[in-house]
């Protein structure tokens, strides 16, 4: 759907807003079909359990062709029951990327773990397989690489390597629904190359619920059991506990505007890659460093992630010229105070290089032509 942005007139210069992201364009473009849907939850009080969570595991472990979805209430939850479904011990390593967002380290915590991040690699700002090794030792059990910005990471050396050390793969494709790599199977969508996979359903997601909400799949029928679960009280019955779980379903309505939406998604994912396309293809400004895309790769392009040295002055021009955007992120995870006591800033020269360059700028399906076109010639014209 494409929409009408109002324009202003800024010291005689005629300018486009142009938001970073915009949900209620996406709202009011299928508006009747989330309106019934979240007003039949309501009317028949299928809050919980409902049939409406059943029918959305099913349809999206479809999409991705895995064997089992398994509803939680978010993303950050979906890594640590996954890392317990997992059979985590307290004091057990992680590897986790350093540049990503805190749910992926956290969770880590929570479930008892201890974070070790490596750095991201320079081009595609995933986890660098080639540091990943170094950081293994007797106690590391798991790898969290994140699909990072809607595009995977390198998932057949990762494979590799966890099988060589014996250890476990979650996949954080929380910002990369529908992604796609090209490995020793062929193309495979996100969720098909570790033990378990997360999803978060963010309403700032490519798919994305009216509230919290998210996802686990795996294609390993005892792992999908135990999570399952774990979200729900540890419980095989409503009194009978085999174990202490948490409280994290997804509920009747956060999973029918997700059903909705469901059928929108690939068209959406189209719409996103096309203006990607365009992106790469015509922006051309020196002082600015494009997104390199992997060949084997698929992306869906949650964020479109540019780099400069002036950021600050690009960031500036670009608000005046009414283009919102954001930084993704403008911490690296080791530099955080919340990670003080691990002391090791030291090891992350890409991290923390690219936290004072990175920047991101408006990508969503409804963007218009004249949308796509003001935000590439504004950029082309800057001269920092």
């Amino acid at each position: 759907m494409v929409f009408i942005l109002d324009s202003l007139d800024i010291l005689s210069q005629k300018i486009m807003i142009i938001p970073f992201l915009d949900l209620k364009a996406q709202y009011i473009s299928i508006k009747h079909e989330i309106d019934n849907a979240v007003l039949y939850v309501i009317e028949n009080s299928v809050f919980i359990k409902s049939q409406q969570v059943k029918d959305f595991e099913k349809e999206f472990a479809r999409l991705h062709n895995v064997k089992h979805c398994i509803g939680v209430g978010n993303g950050t939850d979906a890594i640590t029951i996954s890392l317990k479904a997992l059979g985590i011990k307290q004091g057990d390593e992680v590897i986790v990327p350093a540049n990503s967002f805190i749910a992926t380290s956290e969770a880590v915590t929570s479930a008892g773990g201890k974070v070790v991040f490596v750095d991201n690699n320079p081009e595609t700002y995933t986890i660098d397989i080639a540091k990943i090794e170094e950081s293994i030792t007797s106690k590391t059990k798991f790898i969290i690489p994140v699909h990072l910005y809607g595009q995977p990471a390198k998932m057949d050396a990762i494979i590799e390597i966890a099988s060589k050390y014996g250890l476990k793969i979650i996949e954080d494709s929380a910002q990369a629904h529908l992604a796609e790599f090209n490995g020793s199977n062929g193309w495979q969508k996100v969720g098909n190359f570790g033990d378990m996979a997360t999803f978060s359903f963010y309403p700032g997601k490519n798919l994305g619920a009216y509230g919290d909400a998210g996802a686990i799949l795996t294609n390993d029928d005892e792992l999908a059991r135990i999570a399952r679960m774990y979200a729900d009280h540890g419980r095989i019955s409503k009194y009978d506990h085999e174990f202490e779980g948490f409280n994290s379903r997804l509920d009747g309505i956060q999973a029918a505007v997700l059903n909705v939406k469901l059928k929108y998604i690939q068209d959406w994912t189209e719409n996103r890659r096309e203006i990607a396309s365009i992106f790469l293809n015509e922006m051309k400004n020196e002082a600015i460093d494009l997104p390199k895309v992997p060949s084997n790769v698929k992306p869906v392009w949650h964020l479109f992630v540019l780099r400069s040295k002036k950021r600050e002055y690009i960031l500036k021009q670009l608000e005046s010229k009414g283009i919102q955007t954001g930084i993704h992120y403008p911490i690296a995870l080791p530099n955080l105070k919340a990670y003080y006591y691990l002391k090791g800033n030291g090891k992350f020269p890409i991290a923390n290089q690219y936290q004072n360059q990175i920047f991101s700028i408006p990508i969503f399906p409804e963007l218009s032509e004249n949308q796509v076109n003001y935000i590439i010639d504004t950029i082309n014209g800057l001269h920092p």
